[in-house]
C-alpha cells in the first residue's frame, strides 16, 4: 500500500506480549507499541484527529495559527502535522523537554516558546498555559488545541487505538493499565473496551507528586505521565484503581524493559512497567491484561538513559 502522506500512515501499531518481563505461563500481558507511530508517539493520533476534524469543520482553516503547550510529543505531532497541512504552529515548553524533542521541534520549524518561571505547584503546566492565554491574545487567527480539555483528543483514542485493540486481540481483554497526563487515552481506550468486555478493569498509572487524582502536588521530572492540575477530560467513571510511581521506579522500568524485552521506550512506558511489576502477582491465572507504551526512548538518552542524570535524580529525592 501506497499513502498518500505521513499523516496517512498514524496508527495500525503492534500488539506485543512482554513474555520476558512477566515470564508465568497463566498470565498475558500485552502492550500497543504506540511509539512505533511515525511522530514517535501516540499524540501522532490526538494531532492528527484534531487537525483533520477543525479543517472539516472549518474550525481550523489554512490561515490557522495553532498554539499548544506541551512537554514534547504532542508538540513534536503537532509539528509534524503543521507541515503535511502548511499551517503555522506554536509550541509553549518548559525547561523539563529533552534536548532531542527540542531539537526535533527546531527541525520542523515550529514556534517555540519557552517559560522559566514555576508554577505554584513547583511544575510549569500552569506557567505554560498562561503563557499561551497571551499568545492567544497577540497572534491572529490563533487556536489553542488545548489537549487537556478537547473532546478530540480522547476520541482519537476511541475511534482509533481503541478499535485497533480490539481488532488485534482474539479473546476478551480483563484489565487495561494506561499511564495518564491528559487523560485522553486512557478515557478513549477505556470508553471503547469497556462497550465490548463491560467487566473489564482499569487501572491508572499516575506519578509521584501528580495531582490528577487528589494526591498531594510534589516535583517531578519524567515527561508524560502526571500533571500539576486535573484535566478538563477526567472522568473517574471506569477507573477501578490508580497505581503511583516514582520518577526512580520509572527509569528503573524503562531500563530493565530495553534489557529484558528489547524495547527502547520513554518514561511514561517505564511508569506502566514498573506498576504493572507491583500489581502482576496479584493477578488471577489466565488473566489478559493491555497496555499502551506511549513514546519511543531515543528521546531520553540525554535524561532517562544517561547514568549520571539518574544518579544525580536517586541523590536528589534521597
Amino acid at each position: 500500500m501506497i499513502y498518500d502522506s505521513v499523516a496517512a500512515c498514524i496508527g495500525r501499531t503492534p500488539l506485543v506480549f512482554l513474555r520476558r518481563l512477566f515470564a508465568r505461563s497463566d498470565l498475558h500481558i500485552m502492550a500497543k507499541l504506540e511509539f512505533l507511530n511515525p511522530g514517535g508517539s501516540a499524540k501522532d493520533r490526538s494531532a492528527r484527529f484534531i487537525i483533520e476534524k477543525g479543517l472539516e469543520d472549518g474550525t481550523i482553516t489554512a490561515h490557522t495559527h495553532l498554539i499548544e503547550s506541551t512537554s514534547g510529543n504532542l508538540g513534536i505531532a503537532l509539528a509534524m502535522m503543521a507541515r503535511v497541512y502548511e499551517l503555522a504552529f506554536t509550541c509553549v515548553v518548559d525547561p523539563n523537554i529533552s534536548p532531542t524533542n527540542w531539537q526535533i521541534l527546531r527541525q520542523f520549524k515550529a514556534n517555540i516558546v519557552m517559560v522559566q518561571e514555576q508554577d505554584e505547584f513547583g511544575g510549569y503546566l500552569h506557567t505554560r498555559i498562561r503563557r499561551v492565554q497571551d499568545l492567544l491574545q497577540s497572534i491572529p487567527n490563533s487556536y489553542w488545541v488545548n489537549q487537556y480539555a478537547n473532546d478530540l483528543n480522547w476520541l482519537a483514542h476511541y475511534y482509533g487505538t481503541g478499535s485497533e485493540i480490539l481488532a488485534d486481540v482474539d479473546a476478551p481483554i480483563d484489565c487495561l493499565v494506561v499511564a495518564v497526563s491528559t487523560t485522553g487515552t486512557l478515557r478513549g481506550i477505556n470508553t471503547r473496551l469497556r462497550a465490548e468486555f463491560p467487566h473489564l478493569r482499569t487501572i491508572a498509572v499516575d506519578a509521584v507528586g501528580s495531582v490528577i487524582f487528589g494526591a498531594p502536588a510534589g516535583p517531578r521530572v519524567i515527561p508524560g505521565i502526571g500533571a500539576s492540575r486535573v484535566p478538563e477530560l477526567l472522568t473517574t467513571e471506569g477507573i477501578d484503581e490508580v497505581i503511583y510511581v516514582s520518577d526512580e521506579e520509572a527509569v528503573q522500568g524503562c531500563r530493565e524493559l530495553l534489557l529484558k524485552e528489547g524495547i527502547f521506550a520513554g518514561g511514561s512506558s517505564g511508569s506502566v512497567v514498573a506498576a504493572l511489576k507491583k500489581l502482576h502477582v496479584t493477578f488471577p491465572p489466565h488473566y489478559r491484561v493491555v497496555t499502551i507504551f506511549p513514546d519511543r526512548g531515543d528521546r531520553y538518552l540525554e535524561t532517562i538513559y544517561q547514568d549520571e542524570w539518574f544518579s544525580k535524580l536517586s541523590l536528589t529525592n534521597e
